[in-house]
């Protein structure tokens, strides 16, 4: 995942939870605020929530940032 990205959903699971607090759910549409305008960022998005996680399409916010998080830690430890 480009560093872009993971700071999308990090940035937006974080604005859900404060907002909604810890059982929120989000969508990867929602962090392209159901526009778009960036497709390949979009297409990345769909890839790895569908593609690689099988996720469903309304997760909790905290389960997403915990998923990002311990990629992007793998990443850098390599």
């Amino acid at each position: 995942m480009r560093k872009e990205l993971r700071e999308i959903f990090i940035h937006g699971c974080n604005e859900k939870i404060e907002k909604k607090g810890d059982n929120v759910g989000l969508s990867f549409y929602a962090f392209f605020k159901n526009k778009n305008d960036n497709p390949e960022l979009l297409m990345e998005a769909v890839s790895w929530w569908i593609m690689q996680h099988k996720l469903d399409h309304f997760e909790k916010a905290i389960k997403i940032k915990a998923l990002v998080l311990s990629e992007s830690s793998l990443n850098s430890a390599s």
